[in-house]
């Protein structure tokens, strides 16, 4: 999370004089679409790079947790939440989340801990110049995702179906690299889509079909 601290420090720091200015403790807000106890070492590490900085929970900061409980559609009723408690940061875990912080406020800045491409997903205007509330980490992997298809055919003898796991509801810009791609390469894509819990039997079913399984935009995934 290196570059999340970059980002935390030019971000937080104007936001923590606005709010010691105020008199109060600053807040920051945690947005997840994931759950509490899948986000536990994350959020471990989202601390640490805190304390780096100087701040520690429940000291001289204070941290709203929101959850999705893997439910996408619950993420903009939890954004208005933070939004009205009137937090000072919003820290969010993809491009999803971030789009839904975007669409809650545009004056609370707005940390990426990682995204996609965020000119294509339409979180900022461009790279050099971003503009807006957003800033944060971007893994800008649609391209690596292709080259990793291109080594699997290459390494593995008969290659002929591959699973790619994907978050349910996430946008469509890494799957359009990887479709082309692998109609050129001569692979059957399996596209599985993450279900929330209690779902599992028919992504498991599809993930038993492919021969090998590449993760596309999941947290964590490589």
């Amino acid at each position: 999370m290196g570059l999340l601290a970059i980002a935390l420090t030019f971000t937080f720091g104007g936001a923590v004089v606005d709010a010691q200015q105020a008199g109060k403790v600053p807040r920051v807000g945690y947005l997840d679409p994931s759950t509490a106890s899948g986000s536990a070492v994350l959020v471990e590490a989202f601390r640490q790079e805190l304390r780096k900085l100087g701040w520690s929970e429940g000291k001289n900061i204070a941290i709203e947790y929101r959850f999705g409980e893997q439910k996408l559609e619950r993420l903009p009723e939890l954004a208005a939440d933070l939004v009205r408690l009137k937090i000072d940061l919003i820290v969010v875990t993809g491009g999803q989340p971030a789009l839904v912080a975007k669409k809650a406020t545009t004056t609370i800045p707005i940390v990426m801990t990682s995204s996609g491409d965020p000119v294509a997903l339409g979180l900022v205007a461009s790279l050099a110049q971003p503009g807006g509330n957003v800033t944060g980490n971007s893994s800008l992997s649609p391209e690596l995702n292709t080259k990793r298809l291109e080594i699997l055919k290459d390494a593995v003898l008969k290659l002929a179906r591959v699973g790619v796991l994907r978050q349910s509801g996430a946008t469509d810009v890494q799957m359009k690299e990887i479709r082309p791609a692998a109609l050129a390469l001569k692979l059957k894509l399996e596209e599985i889509e993450t279900q929330p819990d209690g779902e599992k039997g028919s992504t498991e079913g599809r993930h038993n079909r492919a021969d090998l399984l590449l993760l596309c935009g999941l947290k964590g995934a490589l």
